[in-house]
């Protein structure tokens, strides 16, 4: 069967431009090009915030910080969008596309936490100096999930200009439909967290949102 018309929109998708199709899938069907690329992307790009989410977590793990509980949020979200990353892989393989391993990259990091990337010996790891308190890290946590929903809806409004519905259902209710949860919760952790004062380091309303951080979240999303 030949492969449908492709139609691209003008949006920021993360489109991997070194995709390599899956040649001679028995399965694929009514899967563009452009939707398959752009599928791969949005797959590094969660991976790449997962990770970005796990250096969060264990800055505020260290002894100097000390809020174990803020800590395990992160941690948690970073597992979350793991999963999330892992699913769509999942799907993608699901249509007969094609994954395209790839090293997550450091500039996307630096994009989010605006950090210096220190070396030691070959081994890379993020120094974010500058998010070492609850708020800023909050922030840059909702401008992220705020970034993550507009690259999902430019995806779906992608695979529905090319004439993909099940792709764009699926992206709608599997991947946007649970961000938009996460992102009402931590809209909550943010209002309290600005009600605390905890917009400098080692305040004592860092110390109660830490202790708070449980109640706050266990009525929230799973």
């Amino acid at each position: 069967m030949a492969e449908p018309s492709t139609k691209r929109l003008k949006t920021n998708l993360p489109v991997c431009k070194t995709h390599r199709a899956c040649v001679g899938s028995k399965v694929k069907q009514n899967l563009t090009s452009a939707v398959e690329e752009s599928l791969c992307g949005v797959s590094t790009l969660l991976l790449e915030v997962a990770y970005r989410l796990e250096a969060l977590s264990q800055i505020f793990e260290q002894d100097d910080v000390a809020l174990p509980r803020v800590a395990a949020f992160f941690h948690q979200e970073s597992g979350k969008e793991q999963e999330q990353a892992e699913a769509m892989m999942d799907y993608l393989c699901e249509r007969g596309g094609q994954y395209c391993n790839k090293d997550i990259q450091k500039q996307g990091s630096e994009q989010v936490c605006p950090c210096v990337f220190q070396k030691q010996g070959s081994e890379q790891k993020p120094g974010c100096e500058q998010v070492c308190a609850v708020l800023p890290a909050l922030e840059l946590l909702l401008a992220q999930w705020k970034d993550e929903m507009c690259v999902l809806v430019d995806l779906s409004l992608l695979a529905r200009q090319n004439s993909d519905p099940h792709s764009a259902s699926v992206v709608k209710s599997r991947f946007l439909g649970p961000l938009v949860a996460r992102v009402k919760l931590l809209g909550d952790l943010l209002t309290n967290a600005r009600r605390l004062g905890c917009g400098a380091v080692g305040t004592l309303g860092e110390y109660l949102i830490d202790q708070l951080q449980e109640e706050l979240t266990s009525a929230g999303v799973a």
